[in-house]
């Protein structure tokens, strides 16, 4: 492939990319349609498959993003709190990831909303974003809970996670059992605040 077909490719995947965001942002994953994407990046509908394979992974071009945005709100909130003890640090990474969620909901949700084919595997470079996210969640858990081994660190890791995603998922998307983002803020530090073994106060 010359250099030049390679930029065109490029340039032609970076505008898909842009109107597929665009689109989940405006109408949530939903709205992410051949047709209406090839308008908006002005090529044929069929040039769309000649970059992405399908929606589905074209929609995960976009989730990639949406994780280097989380992972960069999360660094930069960790670098103000270098000092802090492990679970102020584990509050501050659950209440950023609340906050993103809050902000960019359709974008948010489009990370777990994307369907996934069994026969696919899941691209490195996908992984490798998920990976980074539950990094930045290990190292304080790490000097939090020195005793683990790295596998059962992994999985703690993982149900951290899942436990503030559970509160976050369930608050903004209005369930019965959802509660505003200013108790949801209450309620992920008191539960991480508990497991660390410190109180927490109302």
């Amino acid at each position: 492939m010359s250099e030049k077909t390679e930029k065109r490719r490029a340039e032609l995947r970076t505008r898909l990319v842009d109107a597929a965001e665009a689109a989940i942002v405006a109408d949530g994953i939903a709205a992410v349609k051949a047709r209406d994407l090839a308008k908006q990046a002005n090529c044929a509908v069929g040039a769309i498959y000649n970059v992405f394979a399908d929606m589905t992974q074209l929609v995960m071009a976009v989730n990639g993003r949406t994780f280097q945005r989380l992972g960069q709100e999360v660094e930069a909130e960790l670098a103000h709190r270098t000092d802090a003890l492990p679970a102020d640090q584990l509050v501050s990474i659950a209440l950023t990831y609340l906050h993103f969620a809050s902000d960019n909901k359709n974008t948010w949700r489009a990370l777990f909303e994307v369907e996934m084919s069994t026969d696919q595997p899941v691209p490195h470079w996908y992984q490798e974003q998920l990976a980074g996210l539950f990094g930045l969640i290990r190292l304080p858990l790490s000097r939090l809970r020195p005793d683990l081994a790295d596998e059962e660190l992994s999985l703690l890791t993982r149900a951290l996670f899942s436990s503030v995603h559970g509160i976050v998922s369930l608050g903004l998307e209005k369930r019965i059992s959802g509660v505003p983002v200013p108790e949801m803020e209450k309620m992920i530090s008191m539960i991480i605040k508990h497991f660390a073994g410190e109180p927490s106060k109302m």
